[in-house]
């Protein structure tokens, strides 16, 4: 009984990393935006993009347990030296993005104290830090993501529930949106969002620092898996529904801070300061999903890396709040970077689905010829995303 008990924190634990790690300032302000663009059709982007990442956490999930390796380590295997590079493109999109986390808890943390951002951004990398200097860093991180995942899907059903959004009409265009063809742009970009870069792999790292792998454990990673994905499926529906509900009133959002000011129309300045918590809680999570899943992709390849994990996070979270402290968020990387790392997910899901079918990694384990086909498309489709949104962004640098 003791070790089922372990196991299912730590399922839940992995879970909310993977989830809490998805659900950043960016993921706040991308919903915010698409909803206030595409109004009840963005139902359709949530239900398409959730469905095609499920499929690829399912597929990535499924051959990391199996193998008993990290992402790194089985491109390794399948391709000798790619492990390499994707370890670099991942660390490389992890710190420019936790540039913008620390950013995010910054300006969380101004919206609630009134304090200054660099001073706010300061502070949520201490609290970050101190996860990372404790001796059960990995418990502490679990709890963390559990606690702070939570306080977020109450606060914004709080707020969801205030602004008496139109469900029926939602949902129904969740099935039949009125411009497809206009979803689609939205569809790869929160694809992206859920499970692109780092984040795929955020909850299998943790499962296998935790010893739940194997054939005979794929049940509980399974459950682990989609119960991640249902709390970033939660918290983007209540999210979409309190800026949904504004909308349809015929509130006016502030453009440079769509999120915000949908929570201040609806619940006024408690609103605003919910959205402060909300915004602070979505960063710390994903500070620390960053930092962690990043130095997790490079510890196994380099061996003082690997003997000093947790103070090579610790680093990887104090440089990231140097450089946001000293430079802001530096645009031409975040754009450069943006760019790469959406590349790394049709490679990394490729890599995992040519591994999933190589008795050299995964042994006498027979991966789902569904699953396998429908990561194939997912592949291409998150391939397109990729190159497009890299040309787009390239372009806007010359």
């Amino acid at each position: 009984m003791e070790k089922k008990k372990a196991n299912w924190s730590v399922l839940l634990g992995a879970a909310f990393l993977m989830a809490t790690s998805a659900i950043g300032p960016g993921f706040m302000t991308q919903t915010a935006k698409f909803t206030s663009d595409l109004k009840v059709d963005f139902a359709f982007v949530i239900l398409v993009s959730i469905i095609m990442s499920y499929i690829a956490q399912l597929n990535v999930w499924k051959v990391i347990a199996v193998s008993r390796l990290r992402g790194q380590d089985i491109a390794n295997k399948v391709l000798p030296g790619l492990g390499y590079v994707i370890a670099f493109l991942v660390a490389l999109g992890g710190l420019a993005f936790n540039i913008g986390n620390v950013g995010g808890a910054g300006l969380g943390l101004n919206v609630i104290f009134g304090i200054d951002p660099k001073l706010g951004a300061v502070i949520g990398a201490i609290i970050a830090v101190i996860i990372f200097t404790s001796k059960s860093a990995g418990n502490a991180m679990d709890k963390l993501t559990q606690i702070l995942g939570a306080a977020m899907i109450i606060l914004i059903a709080f707020v969801a529930v205030k602004t008496a959004p139109p469900v029926g009409e939602a949902a129904a265009h969740a099935v039949a949106p009125t411009d497809m063809a206009a979803t689609l742009p939205a569809v790869l970009t929160l694809l992206g969002g859920t499970v692109g870069g780092y984040i795929v792999f955020s909850g299998g790292h943790r499962l296998i620092d935790a010893g739940v792998v194997g054939e005979e454990n794929l049940s509980e990673v399974n459950k682990s898996a989609t119960l991640g994905i249902a709390v970033a499926l939660i918290v983007r529906i209540l999210l979409f529904l309190a800026v949904l509900g504004v909308v349809t009133a015929g509130g006016q959002l502030d453009p440079e801070n769509i999120a915000a000011s949908a929570f201040r129309i609806s619940s006024g300045e408690i609103g605003y300061k919910i959205f402060g918590v909300v915004f602070t809680a979505a960063a710390l999570t994903s500070i620390v999903g960053c930092a962690f899943t990043s130095v997790s992709f490079l510890k196994t390849l380099f061996g003082p890396i690997g003997r000093n994990a947790n103070l090579t996070t610790i680093i990887f979270i104090v440089v990231s709040a140097l450089i946001f402290v000293i430079i802001g968020q530096p645009q031409t990387l975040l754009v450069v970077v943006g760019a790469l790392n959406g590349l790394i997910l049709p490679i990394t899901l490729a890599v995992m689905l040519i591994a999933s079918k190589k008795t050299s990694i995964v042994g006498t384990y027979k991966h789902s010829n569904v699953l396998f086909i429908l990561g194939w498309i997912v592949t291409a489709l998150s391939a397109y995303l990729g190159v497009t949104t890299m040309v787009s962004n390239l372009s806007t640098l010359l």
